[in-house]
């Protein structure tokens, strides 16, 4: 069976469970005693704490006190959560003719989790997967400054990639060790490295904007890799992993799974002081990342990211949410262009303030952009430091039937210094971007440790 053929059955059925079941109201808290009804709840205890933080994209975590909009149901000696997001949006990016563009289409991911006690310890299974390769069309949407993968031979560059069928096809165990000491293992055909910060989808910070950073290259751009394996041990507030994994980048063919030799590591330490606070640093080597497009070799990477998620709960169940991170990459020489190793590094901060009916959110980035990335051909050798700015509001419109529906809209500038302007148009190029969401009905509910 291919495997378009092997996740509609699966797609179909989430969606279906997602429309019949019903959620929490809007501003109803479920405690994480609530939340773990169906698991023992000494080994509940034994394993995490009220204050402990939460399991976001992969490994990664995100501060106790993040909120989630998702399904939780009961399946036998399981606990089933159902959660997505899908934009239909409309973006426009200005710039010279090849690099602006306008197109339609959706931006979306759908997710299913499920875990269960097994042995002393929590067993959970996870799956992930996008319609983006059907909803966006040709080499991505347009998002100017954004680089990264391959498109009919060649780099892409000013657009955003779709993101593969099948983002996480995952399992992960964990079991007391001594004390408050925990170990866990994960891995599976499709998952995520100990390497960066939680993925941008799943950041409370930036989970409203869909539009991609174009940091994404520096920071989390390997939460989708066919073929991981990551074992670590952690306390009530920290936790220290390692992985190895397959560091290619997926190619243009969205819809098959990209498997490789696992011969690219990462480390990562993450820390939480607060309820409220993660930080994390992590480093780690990919072998081949950077395909490379016609005759040149596949480039490899070492990587280094940092990254502070904070969250603020405000009166009337509104919160707010905030991130800071930086990457650094330092990739090899491309003998064939004469390119020398090159050290880039990136900044991201990201902003959010929800309440029941608005969210107002913003991210600014600054990075180095090789000029090969940005097809720059007779410089191919420099680093341009560029930015971009986005501010964006989102409206919840209606929710009913366990949905619920959102309108939105953005203004984007991407800034660029006096060797791009004319490229771009200028220093400044405006871009904007209305749209429509639709995610399951807010339910506001801890998450729990299941996950995002």
């Amino acid at each position: 069976m291919s495997t378009r053929q092997g996740m509609l059955p699966w797609l179909i059925a989430a969606a279906l469970t997602v429309a019949r079941v019903p959620t929490a109201s809007a501003g109803q808290t479920m405690s994480p005693e609530e939340h773990a009804a169906h698991m023992s709840q000494a080994d509940h205890d034994v394993l995490h704490g009220p204050d402990s933080p939460v399991n976001g994209s992969g490994t990664a975590w995100l501060p106790a006190s993040t909120t989630m909009e998702g399904v939780h149901l009961p399946a036998g000696a399981w606990t089933v959560m159902l959660h997505g997001q899908a934009f239909g949006q409309l973006v426009v990016e200005s710039g010279e003719e090849h690099r602006r563009g306008t197109q339609a289409g959706s931006i979306n991911w759908f997710m299913a989790m499920a875990e269960r006690d097994a042995g002393g310890g929590q067993l959970q299974l996870r799956g992930m997967a996008s319609l983006e390769p059907w909803t966006i069309r040709g080499c991505g949407y347009p998002n100017l400054l954004a680089t990264g993968e391959i498109c009919k031979g060649d780099d892409i560059h000013d657009r955003q990639h779709q993101h593969d069928l099948v983002m996480e096809l995952s399992a992960r165990y964990e079991r007391p060790l001594t004390g408050s000491v925990r170990w866990h293992l994960y891995g599976g055909p499709a998952g995520e490295p100990a390497l960066g910060p939680v993925a941008f989808q799943h950041r409370l910070a930036a989970s409203w904007n869909p539009i991609a950073p174009i940091t994404h290259h520096w920071l989390d751009s390997s939460h989708i890799t066919y073929g991981v394996v990551t074992a670590g041990l952690s306390g009530g507030r920290w936790n220290a992993e390692g992985s190895v994994f397959n560091g290619r980048e997926p190619d243009q063919r969205r819809t098959d799974f990209d498997f490789g030799a696992l011969d690219s590591f990462a480390g990562r330490l993450s820390l939480a002081p607060t309820p409220n606070m993660v930080f994390q640093v992590s480093g780690g080597r990919l072998r081949d990342a950077e395909q490379g497009a016609g005759s040149i070799p596949p480039t490899s990477v070492s990587r280094g990211t940092a990254s502070l998620l904070y969250n603020r709960p405000l009166s009337g169940g509104a919160v707010l949410a905030a991130s800071v991170m930086y990457g650094v990459n330092a990739e090899d020489a491309i003998p064939i262009e004469g390119v020398p190793a090159q050290t880039t590094h990136a900044v991201l901060s990201e902003v959010a303030l929800a309440s029941a009916n608005h969210v107002l959110f913003g991210r600014g980035e600054v990075v180095g952009k090789p000029a090969h990335d940005l097809h720059i051909g007779e410089s191919p050798a420099d680093v341009f430091t560029v930015g971009k700015l986005e501010a964006g509001v989102v409206r919840h419109m209606w929710q009913g039937g366990g949905a619920r529906v959102s309108v939105g809209g953005m203004v984007m500038a991407s800034v660029v210094p006096d060797a791009l302007a004319p490229r771009y148009g200028g220093h400044v190029a405006p871009g904007f971007s209305v749209f429509l969401s639709l995610t399951p009905a807010s339910s506001s509910e801890h998450a729990g440790h299941t996950g995002h």
